[in-house]
């Protein structure tokens, strides 16, 4: 049975408490600045409209029967006493002042007296800039009785025979902020409540719809990789590239296939060792058998063998020591290659000299042979190879001892070195018995033999240890061959 691919509840409700607090966030701004704009929207519309209110005073109650000022230079109360009779009448939030040309309060009409007094003095700025724009303006001026506060007010200047001045006029007066204040408290706990409210439900529909639709990836990924998780090791997200999290995607099929890597690699070693522990006791045998049994002779028969016989076995037994002696050799050496202990030192050297002195080094063996033996290079040119000058020379011994092996009597066996534009290839060309197709296919790997005769073709480590060499050097080994017509076996070295 198949099991649901979900999210965990501690993740899901992380999303939906983010999302939660990113919405109801936005949403107390949007009050507070709806709020805001509102009331300056509505002051600025209330000054506009109130912007005559001063000039109309001073038109309708200063005249020369009424003049704002008296003889002595005081102040006409009388004028001020019935202007506080109008503003009961029809309008109970403005505060009428008196100012001077200097800005000095030099009277006030206000309907609370138990207010604090006054301050002495008014900036002139703000009922200058409201003045030059004809009242179209949106200004805030300083409030007498509430230094810290600025609010809305009209303003007109007068001239007098006494004295010249301004009517400075606050529009929004102590009893219309109290009003506003009570209103705005009921307003918001009203509108706050509600606007909280259905932000909340719309959080909740919003969120888990949103959480649903940003997480499909996500949940994709996570069904995969319970898939891979329960043995589906080709268990792979399709079309990362277009998930809303490649990266992510991406990762987790990297890291499946160098899992799958890991695995097949640990298959094939754990393969390779059963097959090296039955190879080795296979090659391993004949030669202990011939070992055992010749030392048996010896003890047995020493005193009734001639001389000779005793010679020709002592020969024989130090012939398959030596080659025990090369094939532990061999297994070491290819053990260290097969689990990478032997990094190349690389070098600058002449692949020339080096094969000029193997040619020397084997003349001997291959004379013996009847077998000729030579280097082929253009011109004798002196080329310069970047390599490991001890591996490459190892590679080289091996494929020659493989070529003296299959090469009959009066052959010939011919190291070629040819340049091209960045690489030297080098070759061991043979006269030999060649190798069928099918056997071309297997020659590379270990203990894999051309024929069963041990006692001509060794253990089959030769050429797996000329390939692990080669492989090293960034190269690759390749052979050309029929049967009956000798073998050729080279590989590329970058050139200096």
């Amino acid at each position: 049975m198949k099991k649901e691919t979900t999210l965990t509840p501690k993740l899901v409700f992380k999303l939906w408490l983010a999302l939660s607090i990113l919405i109801v966030g936005m949403a107390i701004c949007y009050i507070l600045i709806t709020n805001y704009y509102s009331n300056q929207h509505h002051l600025a519309t209330q000054q506009e409209i109130n912007a005559p209110l001063a000039q109309h005073l001073i038109d309708e109650k200063f005249s020369d029967e009424t003049p704002p000022f008296l003889e002595d230079g005081s102040v006409n109360k009388t004028v001020f006493g019935d202007l506080m009779h109008d503003m009961m009448a029809v309008n109970r939030s403005i505060e009428v002042y008196m100012l001077g040309e200097d800005g000095e309060v030099l009277y006030s009409v206000v309907l609370r007296h138990d207010s604090e007094e006054p301050s002495k003095y008014v900036d002139l700025k703000p009922i200058k800039d409201l003045l030059s724009t004809g009242g179209k303006g949106f200004c805030l001026g300083d409030d007498p009785r509430d230094p810290e506060e600025r609010k809305i007010f009209s303003a007109a200047f007068f001239n007098n025979e006494i004295k010249n001045g301004y009517i400075y006029i606050i529009l929004s007066g102590e009893a219309y902020q109290t009003a506003s204040a009570n209103i705005f408290n009921k307003y918001i706990k009203s509108f706050g409540l509600g606007a909280i409210g259905l932000t909340t439900i719309f959080t909740i529909l919003i969120g888990l719809g949103s959480i649903w639709f940003l997480t499909k990836n996500l949940r994709k990924i996570t069904e995969v990789a319970r898939r891979f998780k329960e043995g589906d090791l080709n268990a792979r997200i399709e079309n990362p590239e277009e998930t809303d999290i490649s990266v992510f995607a991406n990762t987790f099929n990297e890291m499946a296939n160098t899992i799958n890597n890991n695995l097949e690699e640990i298959k094939n070693v754990d393969v390779l060792r059963r097959q090296l522990i039955a190879n080795v006791s296979h090659d391993l045998r004949t030669p202990l058998a011939i070992l055992k049994g010749y030392a048996e002779t010896l003890q047995e028969k020493n005193e009734s063998l001639s001389k000779e016989e005793i010679e020709r076995y002592l020969n024989v037994i130090s012939s398959n020591s030596d080659k025990l002696t090369k094939l532990v050799e061999q297994l070491f050496e290819y053990s260290k290659l097969e689990a990478k202990q032997i990094e190349p030192i690389m070098e600058q050297f002449s692949i020339t000299d080096l094969c000029l002195d193997l040619v020397s080094k084997y003349q001997l063996l291959a004379r013996n042979k009847n077998i000729s033996l030579s280097l082929d290079v253009f011109e004798n040119k002196n080329i310069l190879v970047y390599a490991d000058i001890s591996l490459i020379e190892r590679a080289l011994q091996n494929l020659i001892d493989n070529a003296l092996k299959f090469t009959p009597d009066s052959g010939s066996i011919i190291l070629g070195l040819e340049e091209t534009k960045h690489f030297c290839r080098v070759s061991v060309n043979d006269s030999g018995t060649g190798i069928s197709p099918e056997a071309q296919k297997t020659i590379f790997e270990r203990f894999k033999h051309s024929t069963e005769d041990y006692n001509k073709n060794g253990a089959g480590l030769g050429l797996a240890i000329v390939k692990k060499i080669v492989e090293l050097h960034n190269s690759k080994i390749e052979v050309l061959s029929t049967s009956a017509a000798g073998s050729i076996f080279s590989f590329d070295l970058l050139k200096v």
